[in-house]
Order: structure tokens, then sequence, then C-alpha cells
């Protein structure tokens, strides 16, 4: 594991007597991308404005390279700083505005002029130099903000939404830049989004903040395959939640009863019998069939009928009515085509028990691989199909 270049201590900030950020300990490893991702309001941007010295913690300690962040101003920590809206000088060139922080430290104009000469290049805008901001487009702008901030080689990058401005197509395009630089150049970098796709694409490791929090962190397939709470379950993607309580536990799997139905769950470490849960099985991990073709199954099914239909090219989006509540199945378009189904048509909605995971209903731990707070989770959702778990046979992931 490389060694630590950042850490968070237990870092809070209060506003009166509402915590925007609660007690958040977390470490960025040298090298490594790490994403803050989150809803507005969740924390993550005020974590980033404390560890920039832009806000002052209320308690906690913020060490870079072992050393305490926290007594130093802004200018002095040598960290570099991307916004989202961009923040360049618009009476400057490209090249006045990239080497305005080497200006600021007084180095010698000779090196000034071949650092902003090798980063325009790194940006793939070393014909730019001459022009000013405005003259420029968007993914443009932000080329240069990204240039000026890695000019001065600062141990750490922090990046505030920076792609939030641009079109999609644009912003994906710049999602992948920004990787290949941070693989060529070895920075680290922390990342603030709200768009989980972005961070899934990007990160290293993505920490999924909720009420001040830290949730869970991890790598992205973990996030997806093994969330450890219900919100970040929602969050990280779509998913189907299906509430209930462990009556027991046996070869990594559990029995799912529900209205006279079961089905098949994982279970995951610390979830005991008696325990209220939710069981989480994504769209994508789903079936769609005729309640012909499985009549007389009583495991992983879910009758209902086609409540919406969405086309979304490479695949079909079922929303499938189901006792009261809802579930959706993502189906793959074949080259044949395959089964298709009309808003109105009964359908039955089944997985395999490898694809569906318990998460615990109220979870307060500590994450293995990063000493982080793990926040409350809510209430269960309405009309939630009621779940209890037995003991089933291990079977093959």
């Amino acid at each position: 594991m490389p060694s630590a270049l950042l850490e968070l201590r237990n870092l809070s900030k209060s506003y009166d007597s509402v915590a925007a950020v609660d007690r958040v300990s977390v470490s960025l490893a040298t090298g490594e991308f790490l994403s803050f991702l989150g809803p507005s309001g969740s924390g993550k941007t005020s974590t980033l404005a404390m560890i920039a010295g832009l806000v002052e913690p209320s308690s906690g300690e913020i060490l870079l390279e072992s050393k305490p962040l926290n007594p130093l101003p802004p200018y002095r920590r040598n960290i570099g700083m991307v916004f989202q809206n961009y923040a360049l000088f618009p009476h400057m060139t490209v090249a006045k505005n990239i080497a305005f922080p080497l200006e600021m430290r007084r180095m010698p104009k000779s090196e000034i002029a071949a650092r902003v000469t090798r980063v325009l290049s790194l940006v793939g805008l070393e014909k730019y130099g001459s022009r000013i901001p405005s003259q420029l487009s968007g993914g443009q702008q932000q080329r240069i903000a990204l240039a000026r901030a890695m000019v001065f080689e600062p141990p750490l990058l922090l990046m505030d939404e920076p792609l939030g401005a641009l079109d999609k197509k644009l912003r994906e395009q710049m999602q992948l830049e920004i990787k290949a630089l941070h693989r060529k150049l070895g920075m680290s970098i922390i990342y603030v989004t709200h768009d989980q796709e972005e961070a899934l694409t990007m990160s290293d490791r993505i920490a999924v903040f909720n009420n001040g929090r830290i949730e869970q962190i991890g790598l992205a397939s973990e996030l997806y395959e093994e969330p450890a709470t219900r919100f970040v379950a929602n969050f990280i993607g779509e998913t189907n939640l299906f509430s209930g309580t462990v009556t027991e536990v046996a070869a990594g799997y559990c029995l799912v009863a529900a209205d006279g139905l079961r089905f098949r769950a994982r279970h995951r470490s610390g979830i005991a019998q008696g325990q209220p849960v939710f069981v989480a099985v994504r769209p994508e991990r789903t079936l769609l069939s005729d309640p012909k073709s499985l009549a007389g199954s009583t495991e992983n099914v879910v009758s209902g009928d086609v409540a919406e239909l969405i086309y979304l090219g490479k695949s079909r989006k079922y929303v499938v009515r189901v006792a009261g509540t809802q579930v959706t199945a993502l189906q793959q378009i074949t080259s044949s085509g395959g089964a298709s189904f009309n808003i109105g048509d009964a359908v039955v909605v089944h997985w395999n028990a490898v694809d569906a995971v318990t998460i615990a209903d109220s979870v307060r731990s500590v994450a293995a691989s990063n000493p982080v707070m793990l926040s409350r989770s809510g209430e269960p959702p309405k009309g939630a199909v009621l779940a209890r778990c037995g003991a089933l046979e291990q079977s093959s992931r």
C-alpha cells in the first residue's frame, strides 16, 4: 500500500447547530485518484474547502505529508485547485494565466517559460498561449484551469465539480483526458462530484458522502457490488430494495420470504439472525419472462404487470407493478431481438441468488479499508416487499 499523502482525522465543520461535516476520517495515498461523491449538501465540497484552507474546521486535523495544514493559510499549503467556473483571469492571455502561480512564487523567467510550454503541451493547447480565455471553448478553458493548477507541481490537486458546466459529450471526453493525465503524471487527486457515472469512470476509490459523513469508501466495483448501506445502494446506480428480517443464516446465503414468495440472497458479514435487513438487486441482474415459462417456480420470482416501458437504444427498461410497490428490470436488446413486453402485460421478474445482496437496515461501523464513519440509514421504503431470510446451500459465484 502506497504511503499516505493526506490524512483527515475526525474532521468536522458546523454552522450554528448544523453539522455540515461530521467527524470525517480518510486518507489519500500518494498518486491516488479519490472521488468525493454525494448529493448537494452532503458535505463533500465543505470537506474539500477545509483541505484547501478556504473554510476553517470546527474540529479535527488535516495532515499533508505528515505535516499539519490547519494553521496554514491557503497560499502556503501548496495545493492545486480546479473550480467548476474555471476562475481564469479574463484580461490575461492563456500563457499569463498559467504563469501566474509561478510568478507568485518568484521563479526565474526562464523556468516559468519552460513550465508553461510543458503544461500547454500536456493539455494539448500548445498553440493557444497568446489567446485570452473568452476566445476559447468551455473544454479548452477547463484545460487551461487544469494546466494552471498543475504547473507548480503541487503534491495534491483538488478538483471541485470541474466538468459540471460542460455538455455530456465534452464532459465524457474530459473525464478520459484527466484520467490519462493522472496516470501519466502520477498526480494525487481529490475530485468532488455528484455524478455517479463520472466517479465510477475516473476514480481509484470513491468516498460516498451523506448527511456530512462518509457512508462507505472503496473501489467502484466494491461500492456497486457490495453496498454497505441502503443509501449507497440507491445512490450508486439503480437498485431494487426489499425490506425484511433475518431468520437464519447458513452457507453464505439467506432465504427471503415475502407474502408467500421465496428469494435467495447473499449473506454478508455482521448480519445476524433476527436483524432487519434490505435485499438489493440491480435492474440489469434481473430477467423478465412470461408467467407461463416459470409456472411452478417459487424461488427468486416476483409476479406483476408492466407499468412503464422505456426504450434506451441498447436496452429496454421495464417498471413492473408488484404488490403495492415497483420493481425495475433492465433487459439488453440482442441482435435476435429477444422477448419484449408491453404496458399492461403480466410478467415475472426473476434473478440469480448470487446477484442479490443483504444490507443491514441500520449500519454504524468502520469500513475495513479506511477509518471512516458510516452513517445512519433511513426508514424502509414505503410499500416495500416484506422479506425474511433463512438458510440455503452456497452456490458458485
